[in-house]
């Protein structure tokens, strides 16, 4: 593994750890402690109690159970639009095919060895680093640490996609259609999970049915634009931000 590089920020990375069990919170919280680039800032014992904190503070890194009453740790994490570094815990290996969905830093099996706890870790900060060199290099550029691909669920089975294959996303009803150079998928989601799965600065919303990758438009001729031999109709709503982005003249 690669040797992290504390050096981008010297003060450690705030911590929340989430878990119903009382001694497992202890045990992540003396991890932390014995982890020079992380501060345990925080801890409760419900996704519901920590929905309520993530509202008014920021953290860097979330050290989540997956099993909890009421509202698991993966039902917290749909409501985040844009979660910090997540690290899941749970006694179940059932639950990887989903935490890999979710693009976690890692994923750690109860009960926990400091030193895979500690891999973890390292992996974060190698995460948090490459995003904070990005940002100083180019704050417009997405951040060096971000993936070009994906995993959907196609037939109970998980596919790769990478972003520069796909042509466009098109609805159809509650799946959608993701015409690929490699093929098509239909997967089950939303077009909102897709654009907030998706990278903003290659893919655009040209109307309520369509996400188009801007890469692969060859023309625009009044309300529709041209991919592949595909005429794509483009809302009045969506024109305007579309131009910007080609870049028109």
């Amino acid at each position: 593994m690669t040797t992290p590089s504390p050096e981008l920020d010297a003060a450690p990375l705030r911590c929340l750890v989430i878990d119903d069990d009382p001694l497992s919170v202890q045990i992540v919280r003396n991890c932390i402690a014995n982890t020079p680039f992380l501060e345990a800032s925080g801890a409760c014992g419900s996704a519901i109690e920590a929905a309520e904190i993530l509202r008014t503070q920021a953290f860097d890194v979330l050290f989540l159970d997956v099993e909890m009453p009421l509202m698991s740790g993966l039902d917290l994490l749909r409501t985040l639009p844009e979660p910090p570094q997540v690290v899941l815990i749970t006694g179940s290996q059932s639950y990887a095919v989903q935490a890999f969905e979710f693009a976690v830093a890692d994923y750690l099996l109860k009960p926990l060895s400091y030193s895979r706890f500690l891999q973890a870790a390292q992996k974060v900060l190698e995460n948090i680093n490459a995003q904070r060199a990005a940002a100083s290099d180019d704050p417009g550029a997405p951040p060096a640490g971000s993936p070009d691909f994906t995993f959907v669920k196609v037939d109970n089975k998980l596919v790769r996609v990478d972003f520069a294959d796909v042509y466009y996303v098109e609805a159809l009803g509650d799946y959608v259609h993701l015409v690929t150079a490699r093929g098509k998928l239909i997967v089950y989601s939303t077009m909102r999970a897709i654009e907030e799965k998706f990278p903003a600065q290659r893919f655009v919303r040209v109307h309520r049915s369509f996400i188009i990758n801007i890469d692969f438009v060859q023309a625009l001729e009044d309300n529709s634009l041209l991919i592949k031999d595909k005429y794509i109709p483009v809302g009045q709503t969506y024109l305007r931000g579309l131009l910007v982005r080609l870049n028109k003249l």
